[in-house]
């Protein structure tokens, strides 16, 4: 109901709209659902592990000047990505809930709300309130009589909104041969290759519980040793199952009639080869490891982790958020949004220290240089361009100045030397 009120405020209805021409000629209506491929608990696992990495993410609004100095401004857009983005979400929740859509449906839309006001100098300006994830049931894409692109959101509750697409933050993953969708060709997840993977490793997991399950119910074969109709067998199994309740002992009393012969328990389940080689299928969908899974990783395994997977969602969320949020002259002088990713760079603490104690105390770096690997934004007041020397070096050409003169020193003492001797 909160975000009904939200878009209602902003809701297009132009009944000159038509659906927008595709390349490929199809109708751009899409669904947001596909086969449920999340039921999986390695599934859940991966996505899991990676939007916890993701809500780590310090968005910021930076601005770049001419010189290249960065500067954090006191935008509306920082305010908000300080602590909430909106009433119902910190900004760690914002995130991970974002990247949880995106992994869903390969598609993730955020609504930013905003008010309009007119600056000393008569422009209009954009004052930025809220950011609101968008979980749409399906989205149709279309276009008015100016070839303007709108996009129409079906919601569960039976409510459609239709708004400008340049409005609306769009993140895709997969992005391949639909024209504006990520996803296959329908826009939705195409989890084909994925889903049969997970039937095999279903029938697997159920076979193994069926086999335990069997093994253990069945415990020995009682053989009789006599010809007996289906009464006489009942009766027979009847006693036998009362002599196993009496034996108190742990000696079974049997006539010569019967002949019981004990199975050993030894289930025999799917060799540890097969289970990892099912389970990495899914880890490599993911780029995920079992290490990153299990949080006992090294250097090297979190660095791919964050370059195959976790990298390429930090350029497309900063990369969309400047698209939307800024116009293109605001992009031409600098302004954009940066998702840094602080507490998640792949570099142990101690190999931060050691680059930084390396590059850092011969002048290699400025001040924001170190704060980036440190994977803090830049200095507020624009001064990290400062760059910094231990007095510990010196420049080559000054060391063999040095070592020159105090050569001709000796020389020059040396010769007095032996004239007074």
């Amino acid at each position: 109901m909160f975000l009904q009120s939200l878009l209602n405020t902003n809701n297009k209805k132009n009944t000159q709209m038509q659906y927008a021409k595709m390349l490929n000629g199809s109708v751009p209506i899409f669904s947001q659902f596909g086969q449920n491929i999340y039921a999986s608990d390695i599934v859940q696992n991966c996505i899991d592990v990676i939007a916890t990495e993701c809500s780590k993410l310090q968005p910021k609004h930076i601005f770049i000047n001419s010189k290249g100095i960065q500067k954090i401004p006191k935008s509306t857009v920082n305010k908000l990505f300080q602590f909430a983005p909106n009433e119902l979400m910190t900004i760690s929740e914002f995130i991970e809930k974002t990247v949880w859509l995106l992994y869903m449906n390969y598609n993730v839309f955020i609504y930013p709300t905003y008010t309009t006001y007119k600056d000393a100098m008569g422009n209009q300006q954009i004052y930025y309130t809220g950011f609101y994830p968008l979980n749409p049931i399906q989205t149709d894409f279309l276009e008015d009589t100016a070839n303007n692109l709108f996009v129409k959101f079906h919601f569960r509750n039976g409510e459609d909104y239709t708004l400008p697409y340049s409005d609306v933050i769009h993140i895709r993953k997969k992005f391949s041969v639909n024209d504006i969708m990520g996803g296959g060709l329908n826009g939705q997840p195409d989890n084909s290759a994925l889903l049969k993977v997970l039937e095999i490793n279903d029938t697997v997991l159920q076979g193994v519980g069926m086999a335990v399950k069997s093994t253990l119910s069945i415990r020995g074969i009682l053989k009789i040793n006599t010809m007996l109709d289906d009464v006489k067998q009942q009766k027979e199994r009847t006693a036998f199952e009362e002599k196993i309740k009496s034996g108190d002992s742990g000696i079974l009393p049997m006539d010569l009639k019967g002949e019981y012969t004990p199975i050993d328990v030894d289930p025999k389940l799917i060799d540890k080869d097969t289970m990892e080689f099912i389970d990495s299928k899914v880890l490599r969908w993911y780029h995920v490891s079992l290490a990153i899974i299990s949080g006992n990783y090294t250097d090297n395994e979190y660095q791919a982790f964050y370059e195959q997977c976790l990298e390429p969602v930090l350029i497309r969320l900063g990369q969309a958020f400047s698209k939307c949020l800024f116009s293109q002259r605001q992009l031409d002088v600098g302004n954009m949004i940066v998702f840094y990713q602080k507490d998640m760079t792949y570099l142990s603490t101690q190999s931060k220290l050691d680059l930084l104690n390396i590059a850092g105390a011969q002048g290699l770096l400025t001040d924001d240089q170190k704060l980036s690997i440190l994977g803090y934004p830049p200095l507020c007041d624009g001064t990290g361009g400062r760059r910094t020397i231990s007095l510990n070096y010196v420049d080559t050409n000054v060391a063999t100045q040095y070592q020159l003169m105090n050569a001709n020193k000796n020389n020059a003492n040396g010769g007095n030397n032996n004239g007074k001797e």
